[in-house]
């Protein structure tokens, strides 16, 4: 059976690669942000394109989390790197096209990112970073999870930080931990 989710060293050496490519290519940090918050806050990738530049507390370090699916939306707090490169990709956004725009995560174009250019970016860098499997976005969610049940974390505080409506959505993570 293929395997459904990244393990925490998998998404760090992920993310290591998307800082080092950066740094070479003196690219943005949208894209670091992007798999950080979507691993960090167990984020599908609609919840994660949706998000607008007036979810984001700068002050508080929060942000607001629209859940799909029935979910509970929600107000998570930022890791402090999580933070520091999110207000480094809102200094970037602010000279990019289409930074009158209220979406958090923009294209080239200007426009909210979609679904299946997340889909293509995430899968670039995971073969470029050399990870044993095929990678898509929603392996970051369960990643979360399953790194919230690897910290002993309980199954109602994973289900309400998932935002999963029914508990039994959530009961896969802790049953293999």
């Amino acid at each position: 059976m293929k395997r459904k989710y990244l393990t925490s060293d998998e998404v760090l050496k992920l993310l290591k690669y998307i800082v080092d490519s950066n740094i070479k290519r003196n690219s943005n940090h949208r894209d670091y942000c992007m798999v950080s918050m979507a691993f960090i806050h167990g984020l599908r990738v609609s919840e994660l394109i949706n998000l607008r530049v007036n979810d984001y507390d700068s002050i508080s370090k929060k942000i607001y989390i629209h859940r799909l699916k029935g979910g509970l939306s929600t107000t998570h707090p930022l890791l402090e790197h999580e933070s520091k490169f999110l207000d480094l990709w809102l200094m970037e956004r602010s000279s990019v096209k289409g930074s009158d725009s209220p979406w958090l995560f923009l294209s080239r174009h200007g426009g909210r990112l979609s679904r299946q250019r997340f889909y293509q970016l995430l899968k670039n860098y995971g073969e470029r970073a050399k990870l044993p499997i095929t990678i898509h976005p929603h392996m970051l969610r369960h990643a979360c999870g399953f790194n919230l049940a690897e910290l002993g974390n309980d199954t109602r505080l994973i289900q309400d930080y998932l935002g999963h409506k029914s508990i039994r959505h959530t009961v896969l993570y802790t049953a293999a931990n």
